[in-house]
């Protein structure tokens, strides 16, 4: 038995990377690859699998990787999913698939589960080949939104011959792989357009600069579809609703990462500029926070997270903490603001009020309890809050026939994604809230299945 430790990525070195753009994990080499490959004991059982929420073989794919059978295991990998350079990059595999790997706890840790697929994907993408799919059904498939979701819905209903179109609301694919996660973390043009190619070349069609709800209407694609999947992200963020919100200086995680992203406002020459100040906070501590605070600190920014919880509680995944902290982001953990400083309606300080943890909460988590008397200021010119979104009421306010609950999300039976209207599917951050990227695709794939079977009655 292999009784080695896990094998780090290579990453940029931090001094660098926080002057650039460029991505940070760097990936496996060959060496490498073949060395954490061959950790992987190949249980039978696979609890691996059991954390993946689109069923990856996991012991598959890496089984042909011992062999240096590269090519095999991107046969294997096709089976489950056509994104593996997507999720090696941003699944939280510490959380899922890794976490149940038996090498965890003992023999050197979890096998590089992610850093594998990343190392399948990168070669899948440098090395792409005819795809395979079943004869035209005569049926057609409208997908609503490019994210992680309907990226996988329609990849996956091209394969069973379906016609699929993709509505996409801004003028380039991707969704939330494109306007919200940053460059440093996924490529844009190596790795999601090469993704979106591969789609293309199943014969999947995109229609950009086309909002549903606007531009056409839920009713305008049940005329021309057989069946509609919905997956419209969670793009409306969540505010504090504390005094000073309304200064200049004050604004979404969204709104900077989209405009950092999507327009490349971080260049100089470019035509949407976006502003970062010298001294920002960032509000939250999730995956998109930590997003936000090291593309302000790339921005030139000294740059700080406020949390009202300690670092054991911190949702975003640990290897992106990890590399905020190189990268001289610092915390301010048990923090809670109460109110953002101005003058001449512009931001000049953060309020907060110190914080202990009592008594756990609905979700588990220790409820963080304000210490009296313990007010003081932050020093920052720009707030960036980072605290969740919700679903755009837009298509809600144009189609109400979908049932929808309290929150704003698309209420699906979670066997099939249906909705209540015949026909109309759903999934992703549209029916969960705001959540993870290979969540999203799960229920892609488990809408795609459902309107395989439907239409092969």
């Amino acid at each position: 038995m292999n009784t080695s430790a896990r094998h780090s990525v290579r990453v940029q070195d931090p001094e660098k990377r926080i002057k650039n753009f460029d991505e940070v994990s760097l990936g496996f080499d060959e060496a490498t690859m073949l060395a954490e490959a061959d950790r992987c004991l190949g249980c039978k059982n696979a609890p691996c699998r059991k954390g993946c929420p689109v069923g990856v073989d996991i012991p598959a794919f890496i089984a042909r990787l011992k062999e240096n059978d590269t090519e095999g295991a991107c046969a294997t990998i096709s089976l489950d999913t056509l994104l593996p350079a997507i999720c090696g990059r941003v699944c939280p595999q510490e959380k899922q698939c890794e976490a149940y790997c038996v090498r965890k706890a003992r023999l050197g840790g979890s096998v590089a589960i992610g850093a594998l697929e990343r190392y399948v994907g990168d070669y899948a993408l440098a090395h792409p080949s005819e795809p395979k799919k079943a004869a035209p059904n005569g049926k057609k498939v409208a997908v609503v939104g490019s994210g992680p979701s309907g990226l996988t819905c329609a990849a996956d209903c091209a394969v069973n011959g379906f016609d699929v179109t993709v509505f996409e609301a801004f003028h380039k694919a991707g969704g939330v792989l494109v306007y919200g996660i940053p460059e440093f973390r996924l490529p844009k043009e190596k790795v999601v357009a090469g993704e979106i190619a591969k789609l293309e070349a199943l014969g999947v069609k995109f229609r950009l600069n086309t909002v549903i709800g606007k531009t056409l209407t839920i009713e305008d694609l049940q005329e021309e579809f057989d069946a509609i999947f919905i997956g419209s992200g969670a793009g409306l963020p969540k505010f504090m609703n504390i005094p000073g919100e309304g200064l200049n200086g004050v604004g979404s995680a969204n709104e900077f990462l989209t405009r950092v992203n999507l327009m490349q406002a971080y260049r100089e020459d470019a035509v949407t500029p976006v502003y970062c100040g010298k001294k920002v906070a960032v509000i939250g501590a999730g995956n998109v926070a930590m997003d936000a605070a090291r593309t302000a600190r790339r921005m030139g920014a000294e740059v700080c997270v406020v949390y009202r919880r300690g670092r054991e509680e911190m949702p975003a995944r640990a290897e992106e903490i990890d590399h905020a902290e190189e990268e001289g982001i610092k915390f301010v953990l048990l923090t809670n603001p109460v109110e953002i400083i101005g003058e001449n309606g512009r931001v000049t300080g953060l309020k907060c009020v110190r914080m202990k943890l009592g008594d756990p909460d609905a979700s588990g988590r220790r409820s963080p309890v304000a210490i009296e008397g313990s007010e003081y200021v932050i020093d920052v010119d720009q707030v960036i809050v980072a605290l969740g979104t919700s679903p755009n009421p837009l298509l809600r306010k144009s189609y109400e026939k979908i049932n929808y609950s309290p929150r704003g999300t698309i209420i699906v039976d979670e066997d099939t994604m249906s909705t209540n209207v015949d026909g109309i599917y759903a999934g992703g951050d549209a029916v969960t809230g705001a959540a993870t990227v290979i969540l999203a695709m799960g229920a892609g794939r488990k809408a795609a299945k459902a309107i395989a079977e439907k239409f092969a009655k």
